[in-house]
Parts: C-alpha cells; structure tokens; sequence
C-alpha cells in the first residue's frame, strides 16, 4: 500500500538525508517506517528506533530508556545518556534513527536526542501528526541536519479497493467501496476497522465473489473503541462541538458560529476533523471528517438524547440556508485547469462525496413526498430527473412510472417520465427490445410526440446495438424543437461514426430548451477529443466538471470526468486521470445513462495496471458490470477491448489477430469511433499490420488528418524500414500524438525482442532513447509488459531499471550490495528478456513496476 513512500524515504537515507514523515492519525506512518526499518536491517543498517507513548510522555527518559542502553550507576543525566547513544551511532557501519510519535516523547529524551543530533551525522526519520503545533525541543530535534519531508495523504478510491482486498481477502463491490472510502475519509485505520466489524456484524456479505452490503449503513457497535481512541486528545468543547455538528450535518460555517465557539472550531480544523469546503455562494460549509464520527454519536444512544443540546440548536435547523445554482464560467487555458485539478487533489473525496450524498437524498425525499401529494407528471419529472446522474431508487422509480397520471401534462414532462422508464427496462435487466417496446406503446397513445419518440428508439437501438448506416433514416432534426431530441441524437449518431465535425455542427448553440442538458456539451466536449483538438476537450471538459461540482450535479460531473478522463490519459497524465476517476468512483455507482460512463473509467482504470503489471494483479475494472458487451458505441462502454489488453498473454501475432477481430466487429456495429481509439491504442502498443491497415482505412475514410505523422512512423515501424524511421522521427514536428509516438517506439521494441530480432530491437532502443532525448516526457509511457511467461525477480526489474541511468558500482551503493552481484543480477536480466544491450534491458522494463 505505501511502497513508494518506503521507496522515496529509502532513497532519502541512502543520502544521509533524514526524513519528517507526517499524516493524520491512523493515516499509516508507523507502518510506513516499520517497512523502511525491515528494508534497511536486512541490508545490515543498524536501526535505533524510540517510540513515543501517550501514557509515558510525562515519565522522564521513558522514550530513550526504550533502547535499552548500558549506564553506569549514577550516570544517567541527559548528557550521559547522550554520551553511551553516541558511542552507539560512532560504531562502524550504517546507522538510521527511527522516532513514532515524536510528539508524545518525554521533554527528557527529548534533550537526550537534541545532544546526539548535534554530535552524529546520524540521519533520522520521525513520525508526527500533520497539523501538530511542536514545542521548542521538538524543533530542536527535528531541525538537525538535512531533512526531507513525506505528507501521507487520504487514500483514493483505487487505494481503498486494493486495501479493502487484502483485508477481507476478496474485493467489494463499487458501492460497498464508495461508502467505504466516504465514510472513513480515506483514513487507512479507519478503513480497515470498517471493513473488519461490517464484516463480523455481517453488514457486508460475500456475492458473486465480492463483498456486498446487506443495508443502508455500515455502522456497527465494535466500531465504537476505534472512534474513541480516535477523539481522545479533545478538550470537552470540541466534543461537543462535533455532537453539535452531527446533529446539524453539513452546514454554513456562520450557522455553526451561532452555537459553537470559534475557539472549538478552529481546534477541530487544526486536528483534522473539520473540512470546510465552498458553497454555492463562494461562502464556506463545513462537515465533520471523517464522516463515521457523525455516525459515531448518532449511533451512541447516550449522546444522541442530549436533549438540552439538541433544543439549544433547534432554531439553527430550521434557519438552514437554501442553496441556488451559480453561473457558469467559461475556459481559460490547459494550464489553469490541470493546476486547478492538481490543487483539488488535496481535497478529500470523502467529503465532497458526502456532500453530493446528502444533496441528493434530500432533493430526491422531497420531490417523493411532493409526488405523493400530488402524482403528476411534472412532480414525476422532477424526481425522476434526480436518477440520470444520482444512485437509483429502483422501486421508488418503478413506483412513480406506474402510478404517475397524464392528464393536463406537459407532453415534455411525460415523455421524460416514458423515456426513464425505459431506460429502467434495461438497467433491470429486460433489455433494449423492452424498452423500445415502453417508447413505441407511449408513441401509439401520443401521435403528437411520434417524431421525439422515433429520436428515443433510435438513441437507445443505436447505443444498444448498431448504428444506422449514413444514408439510412436520420433523426427527426426539425419535429420536436421543444426538447431538441433530434439534434442531440443526430450529434451523437455522427460521434459513434467517428464524423467529429459532423457531430459538433449538430450540436451548436446553447441548447437551453434541451430536455437533456447534458448531452450537448457530453458531444461538443467528445467531438474535440476524437478531432484530435485534445487541450481543447481537456479545458472545456474539466471547467464543465468545475461547474458541475460546485452545483453539486453528479450527471455533469461524471459526464464531464469521462470526456476529462480520455485527454489525461491520451496525454499520459495518468496520476491526474486516476485522481479525477479515483473521485467519480468515490461517488458510487451513478443513475441512468451514465452508468455506463461510470463502468467505461473503471476499465480505463484498470488499463494501467493491465499493461504495466508484471504479475496479475487486482484491478478496480473487476468492478464494472460483467454483462456488457464487448463493443460499445465510445471507448470503455464495450469491454472487449480491456479484455483484449489485459488478458493478452499471448504471442504478438495471436494478438494482432485478435485485435483485428476485435475492430471489424466494433465496425459492423457502425461504431467507427470507438474501432479507431483502439486500433490507435494496439498500434502503439504492439505495432502489427493487421491493426495498421485498419486504422488507416479508418482515418483515410474519416478525412481526419491530425494522425499522418504517427501513422507515417507507425508504418516504417511495421515495415522495418529504420532509415525511413530515423528521418521520420529526425523531423518530426510536435503534435497530438507526440506521447503515443514515444509508446508506440517502445511497443516496437518489445515486439521485437519477443520475436527474438536483436538486430530490430538494438535499432528501436536506440531510436526510442533518441525521440526521448528529443521530447523528454514527465509521464511513463505506456505498454506491454513483456515478461508475464517468464517474469524477472523483483531485484533484477529494480537493478534493470537503475541501469538506463547508474553504473554498477553507483547501483551497489543505492541498494547497499556488491557491484558483483549487480552485474550477475543484469547478466540474468538480459538472458531473460532476450535484451543484447544494458540501454535495450532499461527501454524494456522501464516501467514494468506497478505504477505508484
């Protein structure tokens, strides 16, 4: 879980630079240097290692005395146990030590450890909370020789799937890993507690070989001792201002200072258990974190019958602030919104989270109640509108499709209403044919809303079978303005066809009569990405998602994430796309329509890790629905391309013919758009002329141009014609595809050294060495790990990688062995891989680690 933090601190020590490891409680600082000090004794550091404890830190020289030091009788001053502790570190060898807790070390071993810092050069790794106001003699310690320092942060979603795997022994589900990651603010400790007493109170259950959750809560009485360890250090007012708070839930920060002391509030921020986040009036708002403390004292019974405090806070409840949509702001430029998105990374997922949970039962409670009262097909709209982006109620919304009355309705409302309950046909499982069968009845008693109907049918036949050929029956554009149906779903057919310009020109102008207003800028934001206009798609997509976060829309922002998605990562900002992924997920499984979305980044997620992994390992596309097909109308609906990708075990040739397979069926179903991002996406990572051929036809037939460069070098990859290729790659200008022509060098290579063609595989390393000096990358390039069938020891990958760039001797300091066992340990590497060269070896498993 933390292997490249232990990494980065190894690395600071092999330096002699000490490190300051800081996280909030329970975030895993003591595991973290636990795992440097096995690392480092087993290459014969001699690790001296002090612990602080809550109940000795007011026993003088508790901490120091834990090293079990000789004393003579009588010496035992601070400067005489200095002396013994720096004859220790003065031995030869390698010293490192250790402090956890340095914030509850005794001030007397305190002054013991400040002498041995000013005599050893000795570096040191200490442990301390984030937000932890240290005393003067802390400083002293801490403030000695160099020092690096290492923030523990939240786990994200992909995080948490992977602990809540090794914990229970099988992966949850999506919405038993969401609520998870909510309530636990992706604090390790607390995640593991979750899953442990959910799971002995038989609140998570094992279904179709993941954990499943058996209510509305994961709340159990065992969780009670960890939340009280946890609020140990509070003083009585911020007990009771977080009692307060969870009875208020989210709230405006000037209604907390009405019955909580700032003092308490600012304690609570400082300790971590306060987030405050904008509101839509660029205010602020502030929730308990992590959430399960709110769970804490609602589920305590003594405490939630405070009565007196719950009458003190009774007028605040009913002075709750409403919240109103802000306007929407238009793009700047790549850079703003990629700083922006980094910023937001340190933002909790949990919290925002919780925010759109809370949101979104409150809206859907009272448009039910509302309903109830009077069921027409307005109040029926209103709620059902709820389920396209939010969770879905499946029996409330079979409820309200059933029973929902016609008369004097707004053929709009009711055709909405129609529409969702055909889309709850498929996602219950009827099928396509069901629901076309819902639109076509509701057709038959409309005449009037025939053409709207026809543009429905058409959508879901052609998201859920085949697209209609260009000269077949199109949408109606001009019947049914009102809704603008025909040109969303024109705009769409053009983008399953791969005919972005098309798609956009159907798409223009504001659309503020759009019965689905979303779908419009879902096109417009696609249409730049499939023309290649990437940083164009990025900013529009990432300002829309901005947007839709702060009106706390969960359709916009998962709609907007995916378009977001597939230009960070066909940039190769693969730690940005899985933080904006890693948050959709934390969201749960999302309403109708952009499920489908939802389960497309949890494939897209899981395709790094297919391609980078040396052994199997546990994805978070095990998360997506089982039952998709394998070709879809956009990338990551279908999951036969996944599987092709990350099942590929196989010999380059049975690859290509299997991708070629793959694209012809995604062709037949006219999705043109969907065939090109793949036959792009198997070019770059194991170029073969089958899957060549097919992308130039795709792109020759598309008009689009945007490609040529990559194709051109592409094709004298495939053709073996390297003095063609070192021209090609001598001029090339930068473009679109200046990362996927870094890919699809590397790709080459590792063909060819699974082919056994040394000579190919000697001039595609020195080609790909040569485009990486021209154009560095920050970002790994993505591909094949060549080694599934006969994989390196994890010592040779870290030698082979340390090769590109370190001599023998410069690798036996960094790992602490012998420069001999160094050459052997590359001697190995490059009989196994087939590699004839040490820069051949490094191109090959240059990022064959598992990403960070």
């Amino acid at each position: 879980m933390f292997d490249s933090e232990v990494q980065r601190i190894l690395d600071f020590v092999a330096r002699g630079i000490g490190v300051r490891v800081v996280g909030a409680p329970g975030s895993g600082k003591t595991s973290v240097v636990r795992n440097v000090m096995s690392n480092l004794e087993k290459t014969g550091v001699s690790v001296h290692f002090i612990s602080g404890l809550r109940t000795h830190r007011t026993i003088p020289y508790s901490a120091i005395k834990g090293l079990g030091l000789e004393m003579r009788p009588g010496r035992s001053g601070v400067f005489d146990i200095a002396d013994v502790f720096s004859s220790q570190l003065a031995k030869a060898g390698k010293h490192l030590l250790v402090v956890d807790d340095l914030h509850l070390v005794d001030s007397e071993s305190l002054a013991v450890l400040e002498a041995v810092r000013r005599r050893s050069d000795c570096p040191m790794v200490a442990t301390a909370p984030e937000t932890w106001a240290f005393s003067r003699g802390q400083l002293a310690v801490l403030n000695n020789g160099r020092e690096a320092h290492l923030q523990l942060d939240p786990l994200h979603y992909e995080q948490v799937h992977l602990l809540i795997a090794q914990v229970l022994g099988a992966p949850a589900d999506a919405d038993t890993t969401a609520r998870i990651l909510t309530k636990s603010a992706g604090n390790p400790r607390l995640i593991v507690r979750i899953a442990e007493t959910a799971s002995l109170s038989n609140l998570l259950v094992m279904k179709d070989k993941q954990w499943c959750m058996t209510a509305d809560t994961l709340w159990n009485e065992h969780l009670r001792g960890t939340l009280e360890a946890l609020l140990a250090e509070l003083n009585a007012e911020e007990f009771t201002a977080l009692h307060i708070m969870a009875i208020l839930g989210t709230a405006r920060v000037d209604v907390l200072h009405k019955v909580i002391q700032p003092d308490a509030l600012e304690g609570l921020e400082r300790r971590g258990f306060l987030s405050v986040l904008a509101d839509h009036h660029n205010g602020s708002i502030a929730a308990i974190s992590p959430p399960v403390i709110a769970d804490y004292f609602r589920g305590n019974k003594k405490l939630r019958d405070r009565k007196l405090l719950r009458s003190k806070i009774a007028g605040v409840l009913e002075a709750a602030p409403q919240m109103a949509p802000e306007e929407h702001t238009t793009a700047d430029c790549l850079s703003r919104v990629l700083s922006s998105l980094r910023l937001e990374k340190g933002d909790e997922d949990a919290i925002t989270s919780r925010h759109f949970h809370d949101h979104n039962a409150d809206r859907e409670r009272i448009r039910f109640e509302r309903w109830q009262t009077n069921k027409s097909a307005a109040n029926a709209a209103a709620l059902l509108r709820i389920y396209w982006g939010a969770p879905v109620n499946v029996a409330r919304a079979s409820l309200v499709c059933a029973e929902t009355t016609d008369s004097d309705a707004d053929p709009r409302d009711r055709l909405l209403v129609t529409i969702t309950e055909a889309m709850l046909a498929i996602q219950t499982g009827r099928g396509p044919s069901a629901a076309v069968d819902i639109l076509q009845r509701f057709a038959g008693d409309n005449p009037q809303l025939v053409s709207e109907v026809e543009n429905a049918v058409l959508f879901i036949s052609a998201s859920h079978g085949r697209v209609p050929a260009g000269s077949a029956k199109e949408p109606s554009v001009l019947g049914g303005q009102g809704s603008g149906m025909g040109t969303l779903v024109h705009g769409l057919l053009e983008l399953y066809r791969f005919k972005p310009a098309a798609a956009l020109e159907a798409v223009e102008g504001e659309g503020d009569d759009d019965a689905f207003s979303h779908l419009r800028p879902f096109i417009q934001g696609f249409a730049l990405f499939a023309a290649g206009r990437v940083e164009e798609s990025l900013v529009f997509a990432l300002d829309w998602r901005a947007e839709a976060r702060k009106n706390l829309d969960q359709f916009g922002v998962v709609t907007s994430s995916y378009v977001a998605a597939h230009g960070l990562l066909y940039r190769g900002h693969f730690e940005e796309a899985e933080y904006l992924m890693s948050s959709v997920f934390a969201m749960g499984r999302p309403g109708f329509v952009v499920d489908s979305l939802y389960d497309a980044m949890l494939r897209l997620a899981g395709l790094r890790h297919a391609t980078t992994a040396i052994l199997p390992t546990l994805s978070i596309a095990a998360q997506a629905r089982t039952e998709a097909p394998d070709v879809g109308p956009i990338p990551g609906i279908g999951k036969g391309a996944y599987e092709l990708i990350a099942h590929n075990n196989a010999q380059p040739s049975v690859f290509d013919r299997k991708a070629a397979k793959l694209i012809r069926r995604q062709l037949k179903s006219g999705y043109v758009l969907e065939a090109m991002m793949t036959a792009l996406l198997c070019t770059c990572l194991c170029p073969g002329r089958p899957v060549l051929d097919l992308l130039q036809k795709i792109l020759r037939e598309s008009g689009l141009t945007v490609h040529d460069q990559l194709v051109a070098i592409a094709t004298a990859v495939v053709e073996g014609d390297h003095k063609l290729l070192g021209l090609l790659l001598k001029h090339y200008e930068p473009d679109v595809d200046t990362y996927q022509v870094g890919m699809l060098l590397r790709g080459a290579l590792k063909r060819h050294v699974i082919d056994g063609d040394a000579a190919a595989a000697d001039a595609l390393a020195q080609a790909s060495s040569i485009f990486a000096v021209r154009f560095p990358s920050a970002n790994e390039q993505l591909s094949f790990n060549s080694f599934r069938t006969t994989p390196l020891t994890e010592r040779e990958i870290e030698i082979a990688v340390l090769a590109g760039h370190r001599t023998n001797v410069e690798i036996a300091e960094h790992l602490g062995i012998s420069a001999r066992t160094v050459e052997n340990h590359i001697s190995n590497a490059l009989r196994k891989t087939g590699a004839t060269s040490r820069n051949s070896l490094f191109m090959l498993v240059g990022n064959s680690l598992p990403p960070r």
